[in-house]
């Protein structure tokens, strides 16, 4: 991910209900939810919730898909990992330390139920 890229997405999730639609599809998992599912979650009208939805899939952190008479909304998993690496990218610069409390904080999200995170 490059500079521009990074501001793109930023700029896209600098609002609070796009920001609440990115966090609930990222835990919505790859399987994504339905627009009218994610409208009630993140409380907007279907209407509003299309414009909210149009500027996050110009930055690239969301895509859609049609199942039947539904359309699915899910995160894009690579374009917010490489958000993340973009910020992080040689944030310790030799010092690992300063890094680890970010480290832990991503490894302990990703660690399935039922297993301790090793940092």
């Amino acid at each position: 991910m490059d500079e521009r890229q990074a501001l793109a997405a930023f700029a896209a999730m600098a609002q609070e209900h796009r920001l609440r639609i990115v966090r609930h599809l990222v835990t919505a998992g790859p399987d994504g939810l339905a627009a009218g599912v994610l409208a009630n979650a993140v409380e907007v009208s279907t209407s509003n919730l299309s414009f909210h939805l149009k500027e996050l899939d110009h930055a690239g952190l969301i895509q859609s898909r049609r199942e039947g008479r539904s359309i699915i909304y899910s995160a894009v998993y690579p374009a917010l990992s490489g958000l993340i690496a973009f910020l992080m990218r040689d944030c310790c610069q030799g010092r690992p330390e300063v890094c680890a409390p970010a480290v832990a904080a991503l490894s302990a999200c990703c660690t399935p139920a039922g297993e301790t995170a090793h940092a």
